[in-house]
């Protein structure tokens, strides 16, 4: 196991299921042996406010707090997240979004434009870019709750732990019911990353 701390901010908005995202991957990361750190800031989630995490594994982690210009991997649930936290990712980050937009109250309001070319934005400043059509395969699928489960199938690839602890780990939180579904939304997710 290596030494080095791996450090991924997780950031979206209230609603699309950043926390159970972080405490899924928490359980994952300590049942591959790694110790595991993670923070929270919840906006106001109840009315769409922003939501991140600040999540890190390794060896032996000694805070859960991410330094600005420290974070390895940005892994957004939203475009305008995932611009808004660029700056805190180191110059060689990899950066994960999912393809989707949701309007925050300023654009609502008619007081400022969505971006339109963030994607264009991250690929122009990150070589290491993804992104993930996480919402639309989750309707494709059936229910668009489960993004958050497509999203945690894209991230998977790109860590040394087993498929099965992943998914064992995602379908102790969520009901028998949606099971079968939220397999496939994982599948669907690993497979974004082998295409690209």
């Amino acid at each position: 196991m290596e030494d080095l701390t791996t450090n991924i901010l997780l950031a979206g908005v209230g609603g699309q299921g950043v926390i159970l995202a972080s405490d899924i991957m928490s359980e994952v990361f300590m049942g591959a042996g790694y110790d595991v750190k993670k923070s929270e800031v919840h906006g106001m989630a109840m009315r769409g406010g922003i939501v991140t995490s600040h999540f890190r594994f390794g060896k032996k982690v000694y805070s859960p707090l991410i330094k600005e210009g420290e974070v390895d991997i940005l892994f957004a649930f939203e475009q305008l997240e995932g611009l808004r936290w660029l700056n805190h990712l180191r110059p060689q980050g990899k950066v994960i979004i999912n393809d989707h937009k949701i309007n925050p109250p300023i654009v609502n309001l008619g007081e400022m434009e969505y971006p339109r070319d963030i994607p264009e934005i991250v690929r122009s400043r990150f070589k290491d870019f993804y992104l993930v059509k996480g919402t639309e395969i989750a309707l494709q699928i059936g229910d668009v709750r489960a993004a958050n489960v497509v999203l945690l199938g894209a991230i998977s690839k790109f860590f040394e732990v087993a498929e099965s602890l992943w998914l064992e780990t995602i379908l102790k939180h969520l009901p028998p019911k949606v099971h079968e579904l939220n397999q496939k939304a994982f599948a669907a997710g690993r497979e974004q990353i082998s295409r690209s």
